[in-house]
C-alpha cells in the first residue's frame, strides 16, 4: 500500500545490516593495527610466503622496503539507478525502478586503497607502515590478513 509506514521487521533488518557492516569495518581496522606489532620480527621468507611478492622493493643503508598496494574499487561511488523485472506477484510479473545511495564511502569504505610498507633490517620485519588517502587503516587488512595468526 502506498503511504504505509515501514514495518518494524524492515527497520530491524536494515539496522542489523548497517551494524554488521560497521562491525566488519572495525574488525578489519583492529586486525590491521594488530599486524603492525604482531608482524615485527617476522623473517623475510615467511613474509614473502604469507604476503606474496611485493609490488615494489627498495634498499637503502642496509634496510629493505617491501611495499604492497591494494587498489580501491573503480567506478563511481555516487547514487545509482537500476531497473528490474521480476515475477512472483499475484499478476505474475512486475517491473520496478530502484534508486541506490552508497552507505559506506570515504573513510571506512571497502573501496579505500592502501599502501603497506614493511621495513626489514637484518632479514626481519622491523616496522609496518600504512598509507591511505583517508587514514582508514582497515583497508590495509587484506594485505596482512594471511600473515596474522588464525583465531
Amino acid at each position: 500500500m502506498a503511504g504505509k509506514p515501514a514495518t518494524p521487521a524492515l527497520f530491524v533488518t536494515l539496522s542489523s545490516a548497517l551494524l554488521l557492516a560497521a562491525c566488519a569495518n572495525q574488525a578489519a581496522t583492529d586486525r590491521a593495527v594488530m599486524a603492525q606489532s604482531a608482524l615485527v620480527g617476522m623473517p623475510e621468507p615467511q613474509l614473502l610466503s604469507c604476503a606474496g611478492v611485493p609490488n615494489r622493493t627498495s634498499s637503502r643503508d642496509g634496510v629493505d622496503y617491501f611495499t604492497y598496494f591494494r587498489p580501491g574499487s573503480y567506478g563511481s561511488a555516487g547514487p545509482s539507478v537500476g531497473l528490474g523485472i521480476g515475477g512472483g506477484s499475484s499478476s505474475g510479473v512486475g517491473v520496478g525502478v530502484g534508486f541506490g545511495i552508497p552507505v559506506f564511502t570515504g573513510g571506512g569504505s571497502a573501496s579505500e586503497s592502501c599502501e603497506a610498507t614493511f621495513v626489514l633490517r637484518n632479514g626481519a620485519v622491523e616496522q609496518l607502515r600504512y598509507n591511505t588517502r583517508s587514514g582508514y587503516v582497515g583497508a590495509c587488512e587484506p594485505i596482512v590478513r594471511n600473515c596474522l595468526p588464525q583465531s
